[in-house]
């Protein structure tokens, strides 16, 4: 049951690692405060680390909402955010998706590693089998030379061209290549 949404919230999936350059660093914090910026709330894994702890802090200095959602595995870790506007704990990680899925009206994914895939596969696969019809989006923005996606985009072309994900199906996600171009999609919803 999805939670009320009385403001837009986007959920962000990315990486409790920062990556190799700190330009990934730099766009998580800049979605961040620009989520703020257009009125929506941030919902995410909960973190201090990595690009998710950027996102959360670059939300919260311009005043943002911020809903972090975490497995208390990873809490005893302490690796949770101490200042959001709201935490929920959680038992599982399958309880930490239904709940980011609740309290969101759009998802998008940052670089990240195997959790955030699992994160935006499992939202998209919801979304292929109808569970949903919310937006979900991938932020392929360039940095250093490369577009961390390039390759799962073409993977899922692969899965096309050999029949294993419909041409339909990839109307479910778009790409966005620039934090404008996110926010040029979020403003149609």
């Amino acid at each position: 049951m999805t939670a009320s949404l009385k403001k837009k919230r986007l959920c962000v999936f990315c990486g409790s690692g920062s990556g190799n350059h700190p330009d990934y660093k730099k766009l998580a914090q800049i979605l961040g405060e620009q989520i703020a910026e257009h009125q929506w709330g941030l919902v995410y894994g909960g973190a201090h680390i990595g690009l998710m702890g950027a996102a959360a802090d670059g939300c919260l200095s311009r005043g943002g909402e911020v809903i972090g959602v975490m497995p208390l595995q990873l809490v005893k870790l302490e690796v949770a955010h101490k200042n959001l506007t709201q935490f929920v704990p959680v038992e599982t990680m399958h309880d930490r998706k239904q709940k980011l899925y609740d309290y969101s009206h759009a998802f998008v994914a940052l670089p990240g590693g195997p959790g955030t895939m699992d994160e935006w596969f499992e939202i998209l696969t919801w979304a292929q089998i109808k569970y949903h019809q919310k937006p979900i989006f991938i932020l392929n923005a360039e940095i250093n030379g490369i577009r961390y996606y390039d390759h799962l985009l073409a993977q899922l072309d692969l899965m096309q061209n050999q029949g294993f994900f419909k041409a339909e199906h990839r109307q479910l996600y778009k790409e966005a290549r620039s934090l404008e171009q996110l926010w040029t999609y979020l403003k149609q919803i």
